[in-house]
């Protein structure tokens, strides 16, 4: 493997708890999560929030992993309506978007992780492309404050389907955020989707903005996370470009539909990937 941190999401193991991935993920070689914060892993609605992180602080120094938050569950926030609300609601709705954003900061803070990766979301409201970039600024504006009070960096990730959902539109929300904390959590399959350019091109072209990367196999055009071998993903080339441009943060495995099969689907991921390595030429992997 490259010198990137292969990290795994938590996402892909919704039916475990988060102490045993944790575990089981060290186990298998890798260097860091991408914590993904839900009902059953680390809620931060919960009473015993405060006590969990701690304890999830110990287990991550103990396996020398690096850590990042995610924020992307689906129903955290309402059990009927997936990812609602989002910041470009209402200011009532968006504040219980925000209030959780909070949370998901101070939770960084409190189990040593070093940045959060959110989203736009939908516009639900239906206001339009320049309504919706002004709330989603100002909303952004609001979370970054909090993040620079307790030095946590904020990674915004393009999601294909939602407002900002490809790397042009991110370039338009990036010029108008002032933050030295923000920047660019980016999804690799999400270029197989958004079709822009080419995977290791958004490596190379967003070098200066990375704040983590992700990446699983894709079928272009095709918005469904898949097992390494099952899309159109080359990851040769990506490994490549992220050890060009000295990329050290997290490489984030995400596979949220492979729960059932969480530890072998983490296993094969991690073999995968260093096979390709192997096949690059690189001894360590």
């Amino acid at each position: 493997m490259s010198r990137a941190l292969l990290a795994y999401n938590t996402n892909g193991f919704a039916h475990h708890r988060l102490r045993d991935a944790i575990v089981i993920l060290s186990e298998l070689d890798y260097r860091g999560v991408a914590l993904t914060l839900d009902v059953h892993h680390l809620d931060p609605y919960s009473p015993r929030h405060e006590v969990e992180c701690q304890e999830i602080r110990r287990l991550l120094a103990d396996r020398g992993m690096a850590c990042v938050i995610e924020t992307g569950a689906r129903f955290l926030l309402n059990p009927r309506r997936k990812h609602y609300p989002s910041l470009l609601c209402n200011q009532a709705a968006a504040a219980k978007r925000l209030d959780f954003y909070y949370r998901a900061i101070d939770t960084a803070a409190a189990i040593g992780a070093t940045t959060i990766a959110l989203w736009s979301g939908h516009d639900f409201d239906g206001v339009g492309a320049d309504e919706g970039m002004d709330r989603l600024v100002r909303g952004l504006e609001m979370v970054l404050r909090r993040a620079e009070d307790v030095g946590i960096d904020v990674a915004f990730e393009p999601e294909p389907g939602m407002f900002v959902e490809s790397l042009p539109q991110y370039d338009v929300l990036r010029a108008r955020i002032d933050s030295e904390r923000f920047g660019l959590a980016l999804d690799l399959g999400h270029i197989l989707v958004t079709q822009e350019c080419e995977p290791a091109e958004a490596v190379r072209r967003y070098r200066a903005d990375l704040l983590t990367v992700t990446i699983e196999d894709m079928k272009r055009g095709i918005h469904r996370h898949l097992p390494f071998g099952e899309g159109d993903m080359e990851v040769g080339p990506i490994l490549l470009a992220l050890e060009e441009i000295g990329y050290r943060g997290l490489l984030i495995v995400e596979l949220s539909r492979e729960s059932a099969e969480a530890p072998t689907q983490a296993a094969r991921a991690m073999h995968y990937l260093a096979n390709v390595g192997k096949n690059l030429g690189w001894a360590d992997s």
